[in-house]
C-alpha cells in the first residue's frame, strides 16, 4: 500500500514538473488591454471594420494595426475610453466618409447591350463596362449591396448617393466599386484631393483655378440647399463672397451650354449662395479635423495666405498669418476699390476664416519686424511666403516723376488708406488691365471732369475683364487706343501738364498671342492732363531678402521677376521649409489662381510636416482639358437668356463708392440654376427629352 501511494505521488511530482516547464516553454501573453479594449467595442462582430470581429479589431488597436476609433458603430465615448486604455488622444483620428464621383447629368451612351449578371463587377469585366464613358458609375449598386448600414442607395439618375448621417466609413462599397467611382475619405483628404487626368469632372470644374465643384453646388442651388452649396464651395475656396465680386470666371468658358447658348452665369450663382450666407445672420459651421500640434507661419494676408491658413487650419495644423498692412485682405483690400468689393464684406469674409482658431498679426513687416529665425526660434515648422506683388513697374519715360504723376497699385493702395491724394481735373491712366479700370473709375468716382486710358493696343487686346471695360465705357471714360507713351510734360512749376505719346499699329504676334504694337514714326500727339497713373504691372517686393539676416534666408533663390523660385506643382521653395504661392510665386495673376495656390501649397506643407515626401498630385490637371470632355456641338439645347447681372445705374452710382454690381434675386437664381446641364466628363442633361446623352 505504502509503495503504491509513494509511486503515485512520484508520478504526481513528476507531472507537476513538467507542466510547470511546459508553462514556461508553450506559455502565450495575452495582452490585458485587448480584453479592455474589446469590452468598448460595439459587440456586434460585424465585420464593418474589416477585421473578422471585435476580438480581432481590439487585437489590432493594442498591436497598433488599426486606430482607437477602428470600430465603425461605436459612439463618441466607447472611442474616447478606448483612447484612454491605449494612453493616445481619442482626436488623432478623422471618422472617414464615403462619397460619389460620379454625380452627372444622364448616363452616357451605351455602347453594347449587356445581358449578363446584374453587377457591376461583372459588367466591368467585360470590356471595361458597357457605357460610353470609361471612368463613370456601371449602376448596378454592388456599392449600395455591399453597405451593411444602408447608408448607400442608387438615386433616380442611376447613381449612388451616400447619406453621410448612415455611414460609417467601413469602406466596404469602396472595395464593391469596380471603377473607382465611391471612395472613402476623412474630411483632411476631402480638402486635399485634386482635380485628376481619371476623374469625373465637368469641363467648367476642370478649368476653374481653385477645382471647385461647379455643377454640384449650382445642383445644390436648384434645389434650394443654399447651405450644402457654400459648403460645396468652401471645400476649395474660403473667399466666395469676394470671387463672387471680383473673379473673371475662366470656367464660364468651358461651360458646355455656351456652344450652343449664352454659358451658364456661374459665379453670379457663387455669388448668391455666399451672398445668402452673409445675410442669413448666422454663419454656417465650418469643420476643423482634430489638432495635429505643427505650427505654420503664412506672411502675407492676401488670397493666397488666407487660402493657405485656411486649409491649413482646417487639416488640424496651428496657424498664424503675419501681415505687413493694417488689415487682412492684400491686394483685394488694397488693391480693389469699394463699388467692387466693399470692405464690410470682405471683414465679415475674413473673420470667419479667423474663427477657425487663426492667429493674425498685422502691421508686421518680415525681414523688418521678424525673420525666419525668430519664426523658427517660436516653433513654427513651415512657413509660407505669400506677400505678393506690390512694385509698380514704371513707364521707363521722361517725366514720369512729376507733380502729378502716380503708379496704379500705389494709388489704389493710398486711397483704399484713406491717405490724402492731390487731384487735378483731368487724368490719364496708362495700361489695359483690370488695375488700370479700377483706377479710371475711382478717379471718375472722386469727381474728375476727364478720365482717359491710353493703350498701346485695341480694345479686343486689353486683358481687363470685358465687364469692367463695358462698365468704364458706360461712366464715360474715354480710350485712347494704339497710342504709347514717350513724355510727361510738366508747367514751369513741375506740374503735370500733358502726356506726349506715339500713334501705334498692329504688327505680328507676339509671345502672348496678341498682336504687336508698332510705332508710327513721327505721330507725336499730345493729350491735355493734369494727371498720369501708370497701371502697366506689378512684380513681387523681395526686399524682405536683403533686410532678413538670417543664414538660412541666403539660401532662398529668386527668379529674375523676383518671384520666388519653386516647383509649381508642389509650391516649394530652395528651402526645403518654405513654400509659396499667389502672385510672389506667378507675378501678377487672377485671385481665384492665388486661392488655388493656397491649397495646393497647404497640401505640400501637410506633407513636408508629416515627414512624408513632397511629391506632386499624380496626374494633375491644373487646369489642363480632358481630350473626351471637350465637345464641338452639343445636341438637345433650347437657347435660354442668361441672367443680367442687377447693378446700380450710372447717374446713381458715381457720386459715391456704393457697390455698383449686385446680387440676382432668388427667382432669377433659381431660372439661372436650371440652365446648368449638371454635366459631367461626358454626360449632361438636355433641355428636351433627347435619347442620347451626349455627342462630341
Amino acid at each position: 500500500m505504502i509503495p503504491a501511494l509513494l509511486f503515485m505521488l512520484g508520478i504526481g511530482a513528476v507531472c507537476g514538473i513538467v507542466l510547470s516547464l511546459s508553462s514556461k516553454v508553450f506559455y502565450v501573453y495575452e495582452d490585458p488591454r485587448i480584453s479592455l479594449v474589446e469590452n468598448n467595442l460595439a459587440a456586434a462582430n460585424c465585420g464593418g471594420c474589416g477585421y473578422a470581429g471585435c476580438s480581432s479589431a481590439a487585437e489590432a488597436v493594442v498591436t497598433g494595426l488599426a486606430p482607437v476609433s477602428v470600430c465603425v458603430i461605436s459612439g463618441k465615448e466607447g472611442v474616447e475610453e478606448v483612447a484612454r486604455i491605449m494612453g493616445v488622444d481619442a482626436g488623432s483620428a478623422e471618422s472617414p466618409l464615403s462619397y460619389n464621383l460620379c454625380e452627372g447629368g444622364n448616363r452616357a451612351d451605351d455602347k453594347y447591350h449587356y445581358m449578363g449578371i446584374s453587377s457591376c463587377k461583372a459588367m466591368a469585366n467585360v470590356f471595361g463596362g458597357k457605357r460610353v464613358c470609361g471612368v463613370g458609375c456601371l449602376g448596378f449598386g454592388d456599392c449600395v449591396k455591399a453597405c451593411q448600414f444602408d447608408a448607400v442607395k442608387l438615386g433616380p439618375n442611376g447613381y449612388p448617393i451616400v447619406d453621410d448621417d448612415k455611414c460609417v466609413g467601413c469602406g466596404a462599397c469602396q472595395q464593391a466599386c469596380p471603377k473607382n467611382i465611391i471612395e472613402v475619405k476623412t474630411l483632411s483628404e476631402k480638402l486635399m484631393k485634386f482635380n485628376q487626368a481619371q476623374d469625373a469632372l465637368a469641363p467648367c470644374a476642370q478649368t476653374c483655378p481653385a477645382e471647385i465643384n461647379i455643377p454640384r453646388y449650382i445642383n445644390q442651388l436648384k434645389e434650394g440647399k443654399y447651405k450644402e452649396a457654400v459648403q460645396t464651395i468652401r471645400m476649395r475656396n474660403p473667399l466666395p463672397l469676394a470671387c463672387g465680386r471680383v473673379c473673371p470666371h475662366p470656367c464660364e468658358d468651358q461651360c458646355r451650354r455656351g456652344i450652343e447658348d449664352e454659358p451658364v452665369s456661374i459665379n453670379q450663382l457663387k455669388r448668391f449662395v455666399a451672398d445668402y450666407e452673409m445675410n442669413s445672420g448666422s454663419r454656417i459651421p465650418i469643420k476643423c479635423a482634430p489638432d495635429t500640434g505643427k505650427k505654420v507661419a503664412v506672411i502675407g494676408g492676401g488670397p493666397a495666405g488666407l487660402s493657405c491658413a485656411f486649409f491649413l487650419r482646417r487639416i488640424g495644423h496651428q496657424v498664424s498669418i503675419f501681415e505687413a498692412m493694417p488689415k487682412l485682405g492684400g491686394i483685394i483690400r488694397y488693391g480693389i476699390p469699394e463699388y467692387r468689393l466693399p470692405k464690410k464684406v470682405l471683414d465679415w469674409e475674413i473673420q470667419g476664416i479667423l474663427d477657425l482658431g487663426i492667429n493674425s498679426y498685422t502691421n508686421v513687416k518680415f525681414g523688418t519686424d521678424f525673420g525666419l529665425g525668430s519664426l523658427m526660434a517660436s516653433g513654427y515648422e513651415a512657413v509660407f511666403l505669400g506677400v505678393g506683388a506690390w512694385e509698380d513697374y514704371s513707364l521707363g519715360i521722361d517725366g514720369e516723376d512729376l507733380d502729378g504723376c502716380f503708379k496704379g497699385i500705389d494709388f489704389l493702395q493710398k486711397f483704399s488708406r484713406g491717405e490724402k491724394i492731390k487731384l487735378g481735373k483731368t487724368a490719364a491712366v496708362v495700361g489695359g488691365g483690370n488695375s488700370a479700370i479700377d483706377c479710371v473709375r475711382t478717379l471718375l468716382r472722386l469727381g474728375l471732369e476727364k478720365v482717359y486710358i491710353v493703350y498701346r493696343r485695341t480694345r479686343n487686346e486689353m486683358p481687363a475683364n470685358e465687364v469692367e471695360i463695358v462698365a468704364s465705357e458706360e461712366e464715360g471714360v474715354e480710350f485712347v487706343f494704339l497710342a504709347a507713351p514717350t513724355k510727361v510734360v510738366s508747367d514751369d512749376n513741375g506740374k503735370v501738364t500733358q502726356l506726349e505719346y506715339l500713334k501705334m499699329e498692329l504688327g505680328e504676334p507676339d509671345a502672348s498671342g496678341r498682336r504687336r504694337p508698332v510705332p508710327v514714326e513721327g505721330s507725336e500727339t499730345l493729350l491735355d492732363v493734369e494727371m498720369v497713373i501708370s497701371a502697366i504691372g506689378q512684380s513681387p517686393d523681395a526686399s524682405f531678402k536683403k533686410q532678413d539676416t538670417c543664414e538660412r534666408m541666403t539660401q532662398l533663390e529668386l527668379t529674375r521677376w523676383n518671384t520666388i523660385d519653386n516647383d509649381p506643382a508642389i509650391l516649394q521653395s530652395s528651402v526645403p521649409y518654405i513654400f509659396t504661392g499667389g502672385d510672389s510665386a506667378t507675378g501678377p495673376a487672377l485671385v481665384i489662381d492665388a486661392i488655388g495656390s493656397g491649397r495646393r501649397a497647404a497640401r505640400s506643407i501637410d506633407l513636408f510636416l508629416k515627414g512624408e515626401e513632397v511629391e506632386p498630385v499624380k496626374d494633375s490637371l491644373q487646369k489642363k482639358r480632358i481630350p473626351e470632355s471637350i465637345f464641338t456641338h452639343v445636341d438637345g439645347i433650347k437657347k435660354s437668356p442668361r441672367a443680367k447681372m442687377p447693378e446700380i445705374n450710372v447717374d446713381q452710382r458715381l457720386d459715391s463708392m456704393i457697390e455698383v454690381d449686385l446680387v440676382l434675386p432668388e427667382d432669377a437664381a433659381q431660372k439661372e440654376a436650371e440652365r446648368c446641364l449638371n454635366c459631367c466628363r461626358i454626360c449632361y442633361n438636355p433641355d428636351t427629352d433627347f435619347p442620347i446623352a451626349g455627342t462630341h
